[in-house]
């Protein structure tokens, strides 16, 4: 959709162009200053991380998983040399590593669940404001079918994660092969635990992130947490879709999709045992999980679902940019709560609203507002004007490629992320004129490179709880590329087949007369506009 505004925008421009040699001379110095700054700020970050990071604690990922226990490793004490061979006993159980503090009982902390509730709460909120950015940039006559996508997926959803998403999601593993959870928590079973059935006494089950240290949250609050996730995440998708996808067919895909590819890839990555957390797979807050899979999954869809009628040679400007703006503010509004939130599974921590917080709530303002400034400057060089709809693409560009990261990184990391960002998605979006596939508002351009990008550079600068490459760990960006294409690989195959059936079967696109009718009038009658 980018795109598509800078190609409209350009009969325009002929009425004020500027000698060639000017518009060279001004190219050529954005793209100087951009030069400059990036080469002073990347020893500035690399500085910081190496004098400011802690120790890095047990290289185990952020875990996503009731009652989770990373264990550290036990470190081995140094060998005593021959002259010390002879010291006493004693002196040599001293010199040896400390033992594993043993696991001690969940204790309700309320702070962490009064700020749990808040960022759920946050993270729901981000959903309407998906649908006001992605009901801004279609046109007219399609608004109100665009922003139902994201609504809908609310609906079905939330009631698909209580029925069996999350069990399948945070359940117990099924077959002990880190693939997809059982269905002992089927309909939240055991989240209430009935002490006395006359009188309606109960408890709660907690979830304690770490097993050293008793702080926990009510379960419920965690599964209600993830659901906004798993919501959000197939919203997502329709972006690609938008303007000419039936709504029935969408709605059936909502529910597959969710079922057969969030839920085992959330278990991959996210629960202690996912294969991919095993491994030591990265994932703070869902770059892997949320953005990666619903880009790569709308771009497989779009293989059956096909172009728009008229794309790319008819005018498709966005008919409502101040409504795209709103929804840019709300979401990075929301994503406080989907990034700091994401702080109850940090590493070795079992405090939500702590110092963790904290840090992923910094790094979600910084990497946003550099990459909206350096998305906007690109486009700028680019296409000789800056737009509001470029910059706030680019703050999405940003908040999604820090997703992964946000408890993983530094502010100076996050701020190289965020420039990075937005000059990378800015050209993933200018991708689609070469070859030519017609993702609407930019789902694959923004999430699906955003989110990759965003793992990748996890392993390169992660100093917190984990290390990278940018301090020798190269193990870990290897981790990270196993992510990206295993998570990638498998989005992209189910969907492929998921959008095969469903056109075979339903017709996953309207019909072109009521395409060019417009989504509103033919798939729910009704109109965005009564004036």
């Amino acid at each position: 959709m980018v795109q598509s505004c800078i190609l409209n925008r350009k009969g325009n421009e002929a009425l004020y162009k500027t000698p060639s040699s000017q518009k060279f001379m001004r190219g050529h110095l954005f793209a100087l200053v951009i030069l400059v700054v990036f080469a002073c700020l990347l020893p500035l970050a690399v500085m910081a991380d190496e004098t400011k990071a802690p120790a890095p604690a047990a290289s185990t990922p952020a875990a996503t998983a009731p009652v989770a226990t990373p264990a550290a490793a036990a470190t081995p004490a140094p060998a005593a040399p021959a002259a010390d061979a002879a010291k006493p006993a004693d002196a040599a159980a001293t010199a040896a590593a400390p033992a594993t503090p043993p696991d001690v009982k969940p204790v309700l902390n309320t702070g962490d669940t009064a700020w749990m509730l808040v960022s759920s709460a946050l993270v729901l909120l981000m959903i309407p404001g998906l649908a006001l950015f992605y009901g801004g940039m279609v046109r007219q006559k399609n608004v109100l079918s665009t922003m139902m996508h994201s609504l809908v997926a609310m609906g079905i959803v939330g009631v698909q994660w209580a029925v069996i998403g999350y069990s399948l999601s945070f359940g117990p593993d099924m077959a002990k092969m880190g693939l997809i959870g059982d269905f002992s928590k089927f309909m939240l079973n055991g989240l209430i635990i009935m002490k006395d059935a006359a009188s309606g006494t109960v408890e709660w089950a907690l979830f304690q992130n770490y097993a050293k240290e008793p702080g926990a949250i009510p379960e419920l609050v965690f599964a209600m947490y993830q659901a906004m996730f798993a919501m959000i995440t197939v919203a997502l998708i329709s972006g690609a879709m938008a303007e000419r996808v039936k709504f029935s067919a969408y709605c059936v895909f909502v529910l597959l999709w969710t079922t057969l590819v969030y839920d085992p890839l959330a278990h991959w990555v996210w629960m202690t045992d996912g294969w991919l957390f095993k491994k030591g797979a990265l994932d703070f807050a869902g770059g892997t999980v949320v953005h990666l899979s619903s880009g790569i999954s709308a771009l497989a869809f779009l293989v059956f679902l096909g172009k728009r009628h008229g794309y790319p040679h008819e005018r498709m400007a966005p008919h409502n940019l101040p409504l795209t703006l709103l929804g840019v503010g709300l979401l990075w509004f929301g994503w406080f709560g989907f990034n700091a939130g994401s702080a109850v599974v940090g590493v070795n921590t079992s405090d939500a609203a702590g110092g963790l917080a904290g840090l992923a709530f910094a790094t979600t303002t910084i990497a946003p507002a550099a990459a909206g400034l350096s998305w906007m400057i690109a486009e700028w060089i680019h296409s000789g004007k800056p737009s509001a709809l470029g910059f706030g693409s680019g703050v999405v560009a940003g908040l999604v490629v820090i997703t992964p990261a946000a408890g993983f990184v530094q502010p100076g990391a996050a701020l190289l992320m965020g420039i990075a960002a937005g000059i990378v998605c800015y050209g993933g979006i200018l991708l689609k004129a070469k070859l030519k596939y017609d993702d609407s508002l930019d789902a694959f351009g923004v999430h699906g490179i955003g989110g990759t990008f965003g793992a990748i550079l996890t392993g390169v600068f992660a100093t917190v709880g984990a290390t990278g490459l940018i301090v020798g760990n190269a193990k870990q960006l290897m981790i990270q590329l196993i992510a990206v294409v295993a998570a990638g690989a498998y989005a992209f195959t189910v969907t492929l087949i998921l959008a095969f059936i469903l056109d075979k079967t339903m017709g996953l696109r309207v019909e072109k007369e009521d395409e060019i009718m417009g989504l509103d009038q033919t798939q729910h009658s009704e109109s965005g506009y009564n004036m």
